[in-house]
């Protein structure tokens, strides 16, 4: 493995120009330097020297080898350096001849190898005008390049260039990046899957509360990067986290604390017992109604978390059934959240990604494009639901007490039953179970020909229950109104550029922090304790994890085979098929898993299918595909 040709090489340079400075020519080409030097003013000649060293080295290098000219201008350099007439310091000579005859072979390529040749294909960049330069967003190109050592049979002899032309007239700013040891996506993307589904599987069976297991995954996704040479920086870790988000969770979570402690929650329930008036589908569908409306503008899961208590209060006074009638409100909650970019934390996630805000989607537009679907959407599950329950399914045949008085009586005669008569402790043993349970079937008796009795007492106690479920602070509720409505307006004013500017997030912290302020509370921990940091930490868990896999190459990986699949049909068809994919894919997955993880990694596959050149889809369209499948998939199945 010696390099015996190039030992060779030199050992015969050494031989040559010895030989040249026998003959002369190199005390020639010494005293035409000398002449030149000579001619400029004292304080001068030393500068000379190095420019003529320095370019004479640099310029040859370029277009023949430099080793042997190095062979020959070190001489030269040294013969000026000894000449006492021109007094120059041999170092200045040294440091021009090294930058000279190093650096001088970059002026070509044929100074900079001894063999020239394409190692890549030529790949072209599109570009925009040169009048649009600097008002469009800027173009990231990423390209990965495998290089074989066997091209080059000396690697320490070879050089790697990156030789860019452009067909623009103008100029415009452009920045490199390299990397020598990249991830390597074929690992990476499995190492991410396994992580993705693991996270899935501690969310899926509850093994760990969902928070600790984006932790952990989170945490985990960041260790494969560092031992794939990858490994980010704190501050980078930090830029992962979208802020904006957060910042506007974080600004509804109080918004909604400070608005539930007025009690409009319990009142708005009792006030739809009172217009429903003893008819069971007009209370049902009231607090439905309700549902829907509040979930709009605030958290969908608080709004039902607030009317379910009373809810359950009121069916236990119409003798209903309280499952299909919570079925009811959840699946209403959930649609009417879908229309608002506030309403559902998938939607939080759509609307404060940044390609979203850039492809102009803004509050009032996402509300529009949402609210004529969310309104079919409705109708078709109003429909549904009267079909599959009527009045009998909802409504209790006997009272709530009644049936536990049965089932008391039940296990009172079977324990009875069996005793044996053995001995005289279990024959007395038997008649006390015999004799409890002839008391409770003469309870029994006495409690099913007053049925109707305790029904109009129920109604009659219709005022104790007002009473109990009234507003508790109209003044505060006042402020909380004026807030909401002033917040909800800003929203739908963010169409207006001036406003646009301000941003979701911001607009909803100025609405918190002005009720806040208008609440005059002191007891500002009990208002921030009600806010959920748990989820919070869970949604920037969250960010990290869905950086670190794309990272990994899994979400590019996920892209091209949607990409693959959108190709695979007609030009006229890829946006249907795009939107029927995103659609589906993930209504189904929020059907069985947490949707704010798969929403946060599918807004990354719509907006990378939006940018793709090839495929030319909108993504508007995408937008509106996942906020429907998101949303609305969880209403597949329970824990959806």
């Amino acid at each position: 493995k010696v390099e015996w040709g190039t030992l060779l090489f030199f050992a015969s340079l050494f031989i040559l120009m010895e030989a040249l400075s026998k003959l002369g020519l190199i005390d020639w080409i010494g005293s035409q330097a000398h002449a030149i030097i000579m001619s400029v003013e004292q304080e001068s000649r030393l500068a000379a020297a190095i420019l003529i060293i320095l370019w004479v080295s640099a310029c040859a290098s370029a277009f023949v080898d430099n080793i042997p000219l190095t062979t020959m201008m070190i001489r030269i350099a040294t013969n000026l350096a000894d000449n006492r007439e021109l007094e120059l310091p041999l170092q200045p000579l040294i440091w021009a001849l090294s930058f000279g005859a190093c650096l001088g072979g970059n002026g070509t390529l044929f100074g900079s190898f001894f063999l020239a040749q394409n190692i890549s294909e030529i790949r072209k960049i599109p570009l925009v005008s040169e009048k649009l330069i600097g008002l469009v967003p800027e173009i990231v190109h990423q390209e990965y390049f495998e290089l074989n050592p066997a091209e080059c049979d000396y690697p320490q002899h070879c050089y790697l260039k990156i030789n860019l032309k452009t067909n623009l007239k103008s100029n415009f700013p452009i920045s490199l990046t390299y990397d020598m040891e990249p991830i390597n996506t074929a690992i990476g993307v499995i190492y991410a899957a396994c992580i993705l589904i693991f996270l899935y599987v501690l969310i899926i069976f509850e093994i760990v509360h969902k928070t600790l297991a984006a932790i952990i995954a989170s945490t985990m996704s960041v260790a494969v990067l560092a031992a794939l040479n990858a490994r980010p920086t704190i501050a980078e870790l930090i830029s992962w986290i979208d802020i904006e988000t957060l910042l506007l969770l974080f600004s509804m979570m109080t918004l909604v604390a400070i608005f539930g402690e007025t009690g409009i929650f319990d009142y708005l329930a009792v006030l739809a017992y009172k217009i429903a008036k003893g008819r069971i589908w007009t209370l049902v569908n009231t607090l439905c109604f309700f549902t829907a409306m509040l979930s709009c503008f605030l958290d969908n899961v608080t709004t039902a978390l607030l009317m379910t208590p009373v809810t359950i209060r009121l069916c236990e006074m119409m003798h209903l059934n309280p499952v299909p009638v919570l079925i009811n409100m959840i699946l209403y909650s959930n649609i009417g959240g879908a229309i608002t970019p506030i309403g559902d934390p998938p939607n939080v996630i759509i609307a404060s990604n940044p390609a979203v805000i850039k492809s102009g989607i803004n509050f009032s537009s996402f509300t529009l494009h949402m609210g004529v679907g969310v309104f079919f959407c409705l109708t078709v599950v109003y429909i549904q639901l009267r079909l599959m329950y009527n009045v009998n399914d909802l409504q209790f045949d006997e009272p709530n007490d009644v049936q536990d008085l049965k089932r008391e009586i039940e296990v009172w005669k079977r324990t009875a039953a069996s005793m044996g008569s053995y001995s005289k402790e279990e024959t007395a043993v038997k008649k006390s179970l015999m004799k409890r349970t002839s008391s409770l079937m003469g309870k029994l008796d006495n409690r099913t020909s007053n049925t109707w009795k305790s029904q109009q007492e129920l109604t009659i106690n219709m005022k104790d229950l007002e009473e109990q479920y009234c507003i508790r602070d109209k003044p505060l509720l006042i402020k909380s109104g004026i807030t909401m409505m002033f917040v909800t307006l800003a929203f739908f004013l963010h169409s207006i550029p001036e406003v646009e500017n301000l941003g979701l997030a911001w607009t909803a912290f100025l609405g918190a922090l002005l009720l806040l302020i208008l609440s005059g509370r002191e007891d500002i921990d009990a208002i921030v304790a009600k806010v959920e940091w748990g989820t919070l930490l869970f949604f920037a868990s969250l960010f990290i994890l869905m950086e670190a896999l794309s990272k990994l190459g899994l979400i590019d990986w996920i892209g091209s085979q949607a990409h693959a699949i959108i190709m695979s049909v007609e030009q006229e068809s890829r946006l249907a098929a795009a939107i029927l994919i995103i659609l589906w894919v993930s209504a189904c997955a929020s059907a069985f898993v947490d949707n704010i993880p798969l929403t946060t990694m599918m807004i990354r596959i719509a907006t990378n299918l939006a940018d793709n050149r090839e495929l030319e889809l909108p993504l508007q369209p995408l937008i509106w595909a996942l906020s429907f499948g998101a949303c609305l998939g969880g209403n597949g199945t329970l824990f959806g």
